[in-house]
């Protein structure tokens, strides 16, 4: 079933909409901690009588078993059936988990996302991968079960965090990456920190609309879809690093250095041009340094390779243990999917990389 996005400031009336398409006979709206207010605001605006709400703590290190195991539980007391509805109202933890809960209760409900993060907005929500974190690695279990309607909205965006902000804004430059040199230097250049509600509405449609695309054409990862992972093999070693340590990053400042770590790689193994990786690395130096006063800190030495190495043969996207395997670039607008790159060639870019970043 294709995806429906809806790209909307009235966000009250769009769930509406897809209340009354959808039909459900009861209706659950799932928030964390920190959107409960939001959510309980959209149940309480719906026509339909008794939208149940339910919470799950915050913080992406409670997208697991447990939280999953509470909303099954919720649905089960309710006596919820396949023809009732699960809202997912939060960022991408929420849209995750709570895809996932609804993808696999009684084999399937259906569910509609509204994310309130710029990083769910642009990822998460969008392009049907739900899962949860399990044993020390990201969505490690999960499902492809795409949202009947995903309603992208920028009104939720004033009360984030400038981390927050910066997290989702790596996603779209990535997107940017994938489409030209041009759109790419677009997004580098643009204060995304001043964009107002309608302009963020359009950034948000242009980047989405590149990851609907690539979708389109490979909705369960077989091949095209793979680019979608430009950053993350590094990226998610250095996440799930800092989770070891109990001292997690906001994912999209991950992806951020994964990108650098990316495109060091492509220069080395794929020819990409130099102009793109300095900018890039300049880039995510001046909003994204880890060694920033007010930003997420993680200290990468070369103890940690092994490590990160055994992080990245564990990401789901190899093809066996024995090898890592990357998206890179020959150069933007040009990925490269399923390159395999071996350890040595690996160090030497995480070395580059910590001496661009100052990881």
């Amino acid at each position: 079933m294709a995806q429906k996005i809806t790209y909307t400031n009235e966000v009250a009336a769009a769930v509406s909409e897809a209340v009354a398409a959808i039909q459900p006979k009861q209706v659950f709206v799932l928030a964390d901690t920190n959107t409960e207010k939001i959510a309980r605001s959209i149940a309480g605006s719906l026509a339909i009588d008794g939208a149940k709400l339910i919470v799950i703590p915050a913080g992406d290190v409670n997208k697991n078993l447990e939280s999953l195991s509470a909303v099954w539980q919720a649905l089960t007391d309710a006596r919820a059936t396949r023809h009732d509805l699960l809202i997912n109202v939060g960022g991408g933890m929420v849209t995750d988990l709570g895809g996932f809960a609804a993808a696999t209760y009684k084999r399937g409900m259906p569910f509609v996302n509204v994310p309130t993060t710029l990083l769910g907005a642009v990822d998460a929500a969008v392009g049907g991968k739900t899962g949860i974190n399990f044993g020390g690695y990201k969505n490690q279990v999960g499902a492809f079960a795409p949202a009947r309607e995903v309603i992208i909205s920028s009104v939720f965006f004033k009360s984030l965090p400038q981390t927050e902000l910066l997290s989702g804004y790596a996603e779209m430059v990535k997107h940017g990456l994938l489409t030209s040199a041009a759109e790419f230097r677009r997004l580098a250049e643009l204060d995304i920190l001043a964009a107002d509600d309608e302009t963020m509405l359009g950034l948000l449609r242009t980047s989405v609309q590149v990851k609907e695309g690539i979708v389109a054409q490979d909705p369960t990862e077989k091949g095209l879809r793979k680019a979608l992972n430009l950053g993350h093999t590094v990226g998610h070693a250095f996440e799930e690093l800092a989770m070891e340590r109990r001292r997690p990053v906001p994912h999209g400042y991950a992806v951020a250095w994964g990108l650098v770590a990316m495109a060091v790689l492509s220069k080395l193994t794929a020819g990409l041009d130099s102009e793109t990786l300095n900018r890039l690395a300049a880039f995510v130096r001046a909003n994204y340094n880890p060694a920033s006063v007010n930003g997420p800190a993680l200290s990468v030495t070369c103890d940690d390779y092994p490590t990160l190495l055994s992080l990245m043969r564990s990401d789901k996207k190899n093809a066996d243990a024995d090898h890592i395997t990357f998206t890179l670039l020959s150069a933007p607008g040009h990925p490269l999917i399923n390159q395999v790159v071996d350890a040595p060639t690996i160090q030497t870019a995480l070395d580059i990389t910590r001496d661009l970043l100052g990881l």
